[in-house]
């Protein structure tokens, strides 16, 4: 968080207001997120998260508090029904990639992900012999995730731009789950009816797990339900080399949008002084874009963070040696 407060001091005239989250705030007050720390947020132009979490509050008691419980609060909190993470491995790092290079080559995609209604948010029982997670949608759900994803393969696919054209990726189970059969029937209700020009294909979520290692060129907007966007987009996320590369932002109607990096709190390096900023700062980016629209500036960020990379940066996720301070200044200098 630290250098990119820095990085966003260099690009404008932005007031910051800082509380504390997840695991420190359940250090401070009991709870991962308090209500004066989602008022705040409700005020704000703007959400900044860092990542949150670590062993310390890692627990399976269900009535103890885990970091986790904030970040589903901040969502519901803030209205925050649709996850965005963008995946484009960027040429300078496709050999940093756990998949050959010409399996990523052309690799452009965006995940979209429903974040307040599924088996996350769904009643759940526990007795000492046996546990229940309900998974329940309604219509009104599945239809503003599956337009916000329409709209966002539009915007990818300028009218006319014949070599990209819009395409919907919709992810279900529907040869098994209730809720699948209904999402299925919403979504191709809601193509028919307002977005009849973009394509759209319907997958099965362990089929679409397979060719997103197999073919990820040929996705371009992925839109699913919680759980499986949860684990798809982190599958996704690792064609860039590095979870350590990724951005996501969370938006809702109205409220403040939240923007935080893909990845967690990497307990095992805290304090070394070797973390990856990159997530980071290109969560900054989306912010600046969706939640501020300052496009101009969310370039410049994505530009440098580009043309650091092309020059050789690499931190240690990407096989190289530069310290989270070395790649900050890397990339300010390319700013400047």
């Amino acid at each position: 968080m630290a250098p990119t407060l820095e990085l966003l001091r260099k690009l404008g005239d932005f007031e910051f207001e800082e509380h504390a989250f997840g695991g420190a705030s359940i250090d401070a007050h009991g709870v991962a997120l308090t209500d004066e720390t989602l008022d705040a947020c409700r005020r704000a132009d703007a959400v900044l998260l860092a990542a949150v979490g670590g062993p310390k509050w890692d627990t399976t008691d269900p009535n103890k508090p885990r970091p986790e419980q904030g970040l589903l609060g901040l969502r519901k909190g803030l209205g925050l029904y649709a996850n965005l993470r963008p995946v484009k491995p960027l040429p300078a790092l496709y050999d940093s990639s756990p998949l050959r290079r010409e399996r990523i080559e052309g690799t452009d995609l965006l995940v979209v992900r429903e974040l307040t209604g599924g088996i996350y948010f769904g009643e759940k029982t526990r007795t000492a012999t046996s546990a229940s997670d309900v998974c329940a949608y309604t219509t009104e759900e599945i239809e503003r995730i599956a337009r916000t994803a329409f709209e966002a393969a539009e915007r990818r696919a300028p009218a006319g731009a014949s070599e990209r054209p819009a395409k919907v990726t919709s992810v279900d189970k529907a040869n098994v789950l209730e809720t699948s059969r209904l999402w299925r029937q919403v979504v191709s209700e809601l193509h028919a009816r307002e977005f009849p020009h973009v394509e759209l294909e319907h997958v099965l979520v362990d089929n679409a797990a397979m060719q997103l290692v197999s073919a990820p060129a040929r996705f371009d907007v992925i839109v699913t339900e919680n759980m499986f966007g949860d684990i798809l987009s982190d599958e996704a996320a690792m064609l860039t080399g590095s979870i350590g590369m990724l951005p996501s932002a969370s938006l809702g109607a109205d409220d403040p949008g939240l923007f935080e990096p893909v990845h967690g709190s990497a307990p095992d390096i805290a304090g070394q002084g070797i973390a990856n900023p990159l997530a980071m700062f290109l969560s900054a980016a989306l912010m600046l874009r969706h939640g501020l629209g300052l496009e101009s500036e969310a370039a410049a960020v994505e530009s440098a963070v580009e043309g650091a990379l092309a020059g050789g940066l690499r931190t240690p996720d990407l096989g190289g040696t530069a310290g989270t301070a070395q790649a900050t200044r890397t990339v300010l200098e390319a700013i400047e």
